[in-house]
């Protein structure tokens, strides 16, 4: 019968140059030839056709397998604890889809991180010229903070919690950075600020000098 013969070339092959390829393919072809005669004798004799075993184990129950045949799998159950803030840094886009009900509802929220999904945010949230001037805000940056996610829905749900200002500028790239690591940066409170020295120019007591150790 016609048969097709699969070798392996790997760096020994190349060392030993294409005589050694070529003896190889001959000796498996011999070896199958062999095999194929042999068989035709067992066949003749006995009349039977005997079916290949397939190596792998015919076990029923998966519990009595061996773990190297085993794909684990698992299920997220419940989250512990939530280490991202919800709080994320993006820009604000009309749905593409113009005849969906979505579309006179929600906007589309975009993350500048990539690890954040995207998010829908109420029209109401967004400025009230959005919808008609919407290339207006195409640089704006804005802030969205994640309040669910469907398990039927690609995109998370959401609310716009404040205009950051112009994509670039320091100022609101900072801000939002700030805000999305949960960091708080608004201005200290008077209790705060009365824990500071009143009397200034305030410099160390030499009580404090004679038990420190002076690190400037």
């Amino acid at each position: 019968p016609d048969v097709i013969i699969e070798a392996q070339f790997d760096d020994n092959d190349a060392e030993h140059g294409q005589d050694h390829l070529q003896d190889t393919l001959t000796d498996d072809i011999k070896k199958l030839s062999l095999d194929t005669s042999e068989k035709g004798k067992t066949a003749g004799v006995t009349g039977v056709h005997r079916k290949k075993q397939d190596d792998g184990p015919k076990v029923n129950d998966p519990r009595l397998l061996p773990d190297e045949f085993l794909q684990r799998t698992a299920k997220v159950v419940c989250i512990l604890e939530k280490k991202h803030s919800r709080a994320a840094t993006g820009f604000i886009k009309l749905l593409a889809d113009r005849n969906s009900e979505l579309f006179k509802r929600c906007a589309m929220f975009s993350p500048v991180d990539h690890r954040v999904p995207r998010v829908y945010v109420p029209l109401a949230d967004c400025p009230p010229d959005f919808v008609a001037k919407p290339e207006a805000y195409s640089q704006m940056l804005f802030i969205c903070r994640i309040v669910d996610w469907k398990e039927d829905s690609n995109f998370a749900s959401g609310q716009l919690c404040k205009s950051l200002g112009q994509a670039g500028e320091i100022e609101p790239e900072s801000e939002g950075i700030l805000t999305e690591y949960g960091v708080d940066f608004s201005d200290f409170s008077s209790e705060v600020l009365a824990c500071l020295p009143q009397n200034l120019p305030w410099v160390i007591p030499p009580g404090e000098l004679a038990k420190r150790r002076d690190l400037r």
